[in-house]
């Protein structure tokens, strides 16, 4: 069994509590743009962002991904979005994690900001699927570690 680290050091445990999904069945580059979005916001309103997002109301902005990504009608200040919905929810989960890691440590959810939120690429399934005349061509299926860190305002 591993032992996860975090790539944040140097918390205030009384003003702070983390949170993370090791080995998510969510592509790597849409939980990068969540997350780039994401960083910075109140915990309530990325929830809010998220949850508009799966109901795709809301798209998440593309940035350093955004080669032939369409542009959104409903875009404000951005060119390029997408609706990552798989990720969204996976990534909403965490961050509900975090907000009860938080309540148990006695912070009040309404003042919650999120410092840290960082998306790391994890290993590969390597499926096959079979071919004509004998052959067979390697597929894969793509996991990924999310990291949240959130801190009492």
């Amino acid at each position: 069994m591993p032992s996860w680290k975090y790539s944040i050091s140097d918390l205030n445990p009384d003003k702070t509590a983390i949170a993370s999904g090791r080995d998510l069945r969510i592509k790597p580059k849409a939980a990068r743009e969540i997350c780039h979005y994401l960083k910075g916001m109140k915990l309530i309103q990325a929830k809010q962002v998220l949850e508009e997002v799966i109901d795709l109301k809301k798209p998440i902005p593309y940035f350093r991904y955004k080669l032939k990504v369409a542009h959104r009608k409903e875009a404000q200040k951005f060119d390029a979005g997408r609706y990552p919905q798989k990720a969204a929810e996976e990534i909403l989960k965490i961050l509900n994690a975090a907000e009860a890691n938080a309540e148990f440590k006695g912070l009040y959810a309404d003042n919650l900001k999120i410092i840290h939120i960082s998306s790391n690429r994890s290993r590969r399934i390597r499926k096959y699927i079979p071919r004509a005349f004998g052959r067979a061509s390697p597929y894969f299926r793509h996991l990924t570690h999310i990291e949240v860190a959130v801190e009492e305002i």
